[in-house]
C-alpha cells in the first residue's frame, strides 16, 4: 500500500456494506479529496468492483471477509444480498476486525472516518492512537429514537419524544444496533458527522447532540453530481420534455428494495386511477429478470399508454428528479433520496417500506414536504388511496402548501455547500492538531475564529 500523501491529512474511511452508505462516503471523499485532504476508503472487492475505476481522487482499500458456507464473495455487499442473509453478512464483516486492523496499522491514517454499524473499528484504530470520527449517512431522528430507548427510561428531559412514530422499529434488532451505536459512541471523538439538513431536523440533530453528548456538523445533503451519462439526452429524457411543466410523477424505491406482487399491482392500477403521467424504475432482486408486461396486470402497461414510462432496472435518479416536468416523487423515503428530491425542490410522496423509512416518511410529513399513501390495517396498499395521493401531491389545489414548501426548503439550502463543507474541514484539522489555511474553500477562506 502506498503510504505517501505529501504532508496532507490522511484520512480512511470505513462505510458499512451496502451502496447507499458507500456512496454517501465516497460523496465526502470526493469533496475533502478538493481540500487536499488524502482519502482512503476500505469496502469489499464486491463494492469496490463497481466503483473503482470511476473514481480516481480516491485510493481505494479492498477488505476481504471470511467465506462463510451461506455467504460467498459477491454476497459480500448488500446489494443483490437476500434479506435471510443481512445477518450472516454483519458476522461476517466482525470477523474481519482483525483484517482491518492490519490495514489501519500498514496505512497509519490520521484520522479514521467510520459508519456506526462495524464499533470494533473505532476501538482498533483507538488503540493505534488514531481519532474516529462517526459519519451517519442517514437523519439524526432514528439514531435519537435508539438512544431514547438506551438512556433515557422515565426521564422527562426530552420533550420530543412523543414525536416519534409508534410503528416504528428495526424489525426486531433493536438491541444489537444499540449496542452498536453505543460502543461506536464511547469508542469515536467528541466530533460526529451527519448527512443532513438543520430546515429538515434541527431540533433531532440538537437533541442527538445531547443525547450522544458529541458535537454535530452536517455535511448537507452530499447528492452526486452528473455524469456524462446522465447528462446525455436518452430516453427518457426526451419522453420528459413533451409533457408539461411539473405535472409528471417519478416512481422509484431505490436500489435495494422490492413490491410484493400484490403491491405492484395495486400500485399499476392506482397510477391508471390518478390519470397522472408517471415513469416507474422496475427492480427486482438480482437473478429475477422479469419484464414491464410479466411484473404489471395483463394489459395494464397497453392501458397506460403513453401516460407512463416503465424503466427496468438502472435510470438516472437525480437527472431525472432535475427536469422541469417532474411534479412529485413517489419513493420509499431511503435518505438518499429524500436528500436528491430535497436539492431538487420535487415534494414526496411517501410509500415507506422498513428499516428508517416509516422514521424518515413521519419527519418529511411533519416538516410538510410529503404526504404519506396510508396501508389498511392489515398492511394491504389500496389503490384508491395511491391515487387520491398522488393527484393531491402533483395535481389537486390542496397539495401547494406541500409543493410550496419543498421549493422555499430548496432555496434556502442552495449554494451552502461549501459553507458547510469549511465547517467540516475546520473540525477534522483541529481534531488532528494541525494548521489548515490552504484547506478552505478559495471562495470563502477559512472561517473566523471564534
Amino acid at each position: 500500500m502506498d503510504t505517501s500523501s505529501k504532508g496532507n491529512i490522511r484520512v480512511l474511511m470505513f462505510p458499512w456494506l451496502a451502496y447507499s452508505h458507500i456512496h454517501a462516503f465516497l460523496e465526502l471523499a470526493k469533496k475533502l479529496s478538493k481540500r487536499n485532504f488524502y482519502i482512503y476508503l476500505c469496502s469489499t472487492p464486491a463494492n469496490l468492483a463497481c466503483i473503482k475505476e470511476k473514481e480516481p481522487s480516491v485510493e481505494f482499500v479492498e477488505l476481504h471477509l471470511p467465506s462463510l458456507p451461506e455467504l460467498p464473495p459477491h454476497y459480500h455487499t448488500t446489494k443483490g444480498l437476500p434479506r435471510h442473509l443481512l445477518s450472516n453478512l454483519m458476522k461476517a464483516l466482525d470477523m474481519s476486525s482483525c483484517s482491518f486492523s492490519r490495514i489501519l496499522t500498514a496505512l497509519k491514517p490520521d484520522l479514521l472516518i467510520s459508519d456506526f454499524l462495524q464499533p470494533w473499528a473505532p476501538a482498533k484504530a483507538l488503540s493505534l492512537k488514531i481519532p474516529t470520527v462517526l459519519f451517519m449517512v442517514s437523519a439524526a431522528m432514528p439514531y435519537c429514537f435508539l438512544l431514547d430507548l438506551v438512556k433515557i427510561s422515565g426521564s422527562t428531559a426530552l420533550p420530543l419524544r412523543s414525536n416519534y412514530p409508534r410503528e416504528y422499529d428495526y424489525e426486531n434488532d433493536n438491541l444489537t444496533l444499540q449496542d452498536r451505536l453505543l460502543q461506536c459512541l464511547e469508542g469515536s471523538s467528541s466530533l460526529m458527522l451527519i448527512r443532513s439538513l438543520r430546515e429538515l431536523e434541527g431540533k433531532y440533530v440538537d437533541e442527538l447532540s445531547v443525547l450522544a453528548m458529541k458535537k454535530i456538523v452536517l455535511v448537507g445533503p452530499l447528492v452526486q453530481e452528473l455524469s456524462e451519462e446522465e447528462n446525455e439526452k436518452t430516453e427518457i429524457i426526451e419522453w420528459l420534455n413533451k409533457k408539461d411543466p411539473s405535472s409528471v410523477l417519478f416512481v422509484s424505491f431505490g436500489s435495494e428494495c422490492y413490491l410484493s406482487r400484490e403491491d405492484r399491482e395495486e400500485l399499476a392500477h392506482g397510477l391508471l386511477l390518478s390519470n397522472v403521467s408517471f415513469i416507474w424504475i422496475l427492480r427486482f432482486p438480482q437473478g429475477e429478470k422479469i419484464s414491464a408486461e410479466e411484473a404489471l396486470p395483463e394489459g395494464l402497461v397497453e392501458m397506460v399508454g403513453e401516460k407512463g414510462l416503465f424503466i427496468e432496472d438502472w435510470a438516472p435518479q437525480k437527472r431525472i428528479l432535475d427536469h422541469p416536468s417532474i411534479g412529485g416523487f413517489l419513493s420509499h423515503c431511503g435518505w438518499g433520496s429524500i436528500m436528491e428530491s430535497m436539492e431538487t425542490g420535487v415534494p414526496i410522496i411517501a410509500m415507506p417500506m422498513h428499516v428508517d423509512q416509516p422514521c424518515n416518511a413521519k419527519l418529511l410529513q411533519d416538516v410538510g414536504v410529503a404526504l404519506e399513501i396510508k396501508r389498511e390495517q392489515s398492511g394491504k396498499l389500496g389503490r384508491e388511496e395511491v391515487a387520491k395521493v398522488v393527484r393531491e401531491v402533483v395535481v389537486e389545489e390542496t397539495g401547494e402548501q406541500v409543493r410550496r414548501k419543498v421549493r422555499e426548503l430548496r432555496e434556502s439550502i442552495r449554494g451552502k455547500e461549501d459553507e458547510d463543507m469549511d465547517e467540516v474541514v475546520n473540525e477534522l484539522v483541529k481534531l488532528c492538531g494541525r494548521e489548515a489555511n490552504h484547506l478552505f474553500s478559495q471562495s470563502s477562506g477559512p472561517p473566523p475564529p471564534k
